[in-house]
């Protein structure tokens, strides 16, 4: 660790950790609530445990952004954190206010947490992801913006990289493009609209820029590769992002009252989209096979590459299979789209936090790399999750192909609920899939607790 103010990433990072166990027993539960209608309710229905499933998902990676910025800025910047104590207070605000707006999720009806927390004031509540409670909101608001002033400062102060700018750019874009949560129209087109500055804007767009510069400060660090070659790969892969992903915003314009035009548009540019994807992929492998040394942290390396991968299959190939506005017409909300959104967050942004962690964590616990032993573990884990997702995101196409056929296209089409006790097998399966998922997560976590040294880091002509 070059500087003590990095120490600050430590707690954030085990607070993701923490909340994406969380994620997954939740996502654990819903899955059996599929084909299990009535467990755990009334304690725990379904709507609940689905808020609960993607606000975890959210806020851990929102941890994992921060406590990577806090890592990583300092290093590129060549000073320390503007202020580390700052960071340590928002920490703890943040973890606070969110433990209290999930167990306000689960203990609370929804209707009157929203009374009891202002939504008659302003009323933000009760849309997709966007479910927190006015005050959580603000709360958010107000430590994004702390954050960033920390962030900011430190970088103005400091040396300025290509890798510092476009984390910042990224950051300052999350920020600006979650104020739109706090806009929520009568209309309900214009609702729908502004949404998706948030969600699209967010998942294709600056989380893009933070999950570039996370991927290229990783690969700068155990490939040895020269800087000016991943600040051009980088350049590329930000301006294909933007490029595609602004304009893609509209293909969640096909089918919502918005004009006809959405249709072209949306389609042509998100077809584009799993452009930036690809060239993330052959950056990362073009980078490692042109590396220059030997890190002993071969589990960072393989976390890095299977970034890249996972990426674009998730983010890429599935969001293309059904991103052209005439095959959507018949796809839009069914399980293909699950099946794209589970496999595309794994690969970009829970991939790409695990990386840093994978390559930070052991720096911060003062080694260069874990031991062998606890880096084959943790290499089990990857391939036991990232297998488990595969498999996961099959048995969802399937679903969703056939809930097609059953529901939108057959001359005898079935109800929504009749068809979906035809995906039960499938529904199974997925099941099966996530049990395989959250097993290879607590070998992750098991092996933070596997001792030993590592190799000191060899260097290669």
């Amino acid at each position: 660790m070059q500087y003590k103010s990095q120490a600050v990433a430590m707690p954030y990072f085990i607070a993701a950790i923490g909340l994406f166990v969380g994620q997954i027993i939740f996502g654990l539960i819903l899955g059996l609530q599929y084909v299990v209608g009535d467990f755990l309710f009334p304690e725990i229905p379904f709507n609940v445990a689905r808020m609960v499933h993607t606000n975890l998902l959210i806020v851990w990676l929102l941890f994992g952004f921060m406590g990577a910025a806090y890592y990583l800025i300092p290093e590129e910047t060549e000073t320390e954190l503007f202020s580390p104590k700052l960071a340590l207070l928002l920490f703890w605000v943040f973890l606070v206010a969110g433990a209290a707006t999930i167990l306000g999720y689960l203990l609370v009806p929804y209707s009157t947490l929203a009374s009891m927390t202002g939504n008659d004031i302003l009323a933000t509540m009760g849309r997709e992801f966007l479910e927190q409670p006015l005050l959580t909101k603000i709360g958010i608001v107000i430590v994004a913006l702390a954050f960033l002033f920390n962030i900011t400062m430190t970088v103005l102060k400091g040396r300025k990289t290509v890798i510092s700018i476009v984390l910042l750019l990224g950051l300052w874009g999350l920020a600006i493009f979650f104020l739109f949560s706090f806009y929520n129209p009568v209309n309900l087109v214009r609702d729908k609209f502004y949404w998706w500055w948030v969600v699209h804007l967010w998942v294709e767009g600056v989380w893009e820029l933070i999950m570039a510069a996370m991927l290229a400060f990783v690969l700068i660090k155990v490939t040895g590769v020269d800087r000016e070659v991943i600040e051009k790969w980088l350049y590329v892969i930000i301006t294909l992002a933007l490029v595609t992903g602004i304009i893609g915003t509209g293909h969640h314009y096909f089918w919502i009252g918005t004009p006809e035009y959405w249709q072209w548009w949306g389609s042509i540019f998100s077809a584009l989209e799993p452009i930036p994807f690809f060239a993330m992929t052959v950056f990362a492998f073009n980078m490692v096979n042109r590396r220059r040394r030997e890190h002993p942290n071969k589990a960072a390396v393989l976390w890095a590459l299977g970034t890249g991968v996972m990426a674009f299959l998730g983010a890429g190939v599935w969001g293309f299979l059904h991103t052209l506005a005439p095959v959507n017409y018949f796809t839009h909300g069914s399980q293909i789209t699950a099946a794209h959104g589970h496999m595309a967050f794994y690969g970009a942004y829970v991939m790409v936090v695990i990386t840093m962690i994978s390559y930070a964590m052991p720096i911060l616990r003062g080694r260069a790399a874990n031991s062998e032993k606890a880096q084959v573990m943790e290499m089990w884990a990857f391939w036991l999750m990232t297998i488990a997702m595969v498999f996961i995101t099959l048995f969802l196409t399937a679903a969703g192909i056939l809930q097609v056929w059953l529901q939108r296209v057959s001359d005898t089409p079935m109800s929504f609920m009749a068809t979906q006790d035809q995906l039960m097998l499938f529904y199974w399966m997925r099941e099966w899939a996530g049990v395989m998922f959250f097993v290879g997560l607590l070998v992750y976590l098991a092996s933070f607790f596997v001792k030993g040294e590592a190799k000191a880091v060899a260097t290669r002509g």
